[in-house]
């Protein structure tokens, strides 16, 4: 079957099986490898994007359900001119990466809170991005991160 969506603001359409994860359709039909695959049961979160604005974790969503919606991977994060958004290059000024594996499920998740409240607390942080695993960072430089993105910096860390 053909699949098509909007992808990053582009129309695009691959062929595909019926059964094919929204996952495998971006990396593999699409060739957008930003998106990343850790576990395929919904538990580590390096797999979501936005679909039609929210967060959803692409591992156990099925492309076709998802045909004529407006999708947003990672590789659609960076500014029009290709410099960092202002989540990405937080990230990269607050270390809120190392191996980099969960970072695409970090900053989109990061994007979709601080689309829903643009200065969380350091627990909102916390409990938003409880889905998200990190196996390296102990998420303090996530948390920090998130919130020099929010406008808020190490004040709001050092208040709570």
């Amino acid at each position: 079957m053909k699949v098509t969506m909007t992808v990053n603001g582009k129309a695009m359409s691959a062929e595909t099986e019926g059964r094919t994860l929204l996952s495998s359709f971006l990396r593999d039909g699409l060739g957008l490898t930003g998106t990343h695959v850790g576990c395929d049961t919904t538990q580590c979160g390096a797999c979501v994007v936005h679909v039609d604005g929210k967060p959803v974790k692409s591992c156990t969503v099925l492309a076709q359900d998802v045909a004529g919606a407006e999708v947003r991977t990672i590789e659609g994060m960076a500014n029009k001119d290709g410099s960092l958004s202002v989540i990405q290059q937080a990230f990269q000024d607050h270390h809120g990466l190392q191996c980099g594996f969960c970072t695409p499920g970090m900053v989109m998740s990061s994007a979709a809170l601080l689309a829903e409240n643009p200065t969380p607390t350091e627990a909102e942080v916390r409990a938003y991005l409880e889905g998200n695993i990190c196996r390296c960072t102990g998420y303090h430089n996530i948390v920090k991160a998130v919130m020099a993105a929010s406008g808020q910096g190490e004040q709001q860390l050092a208040a709570e």
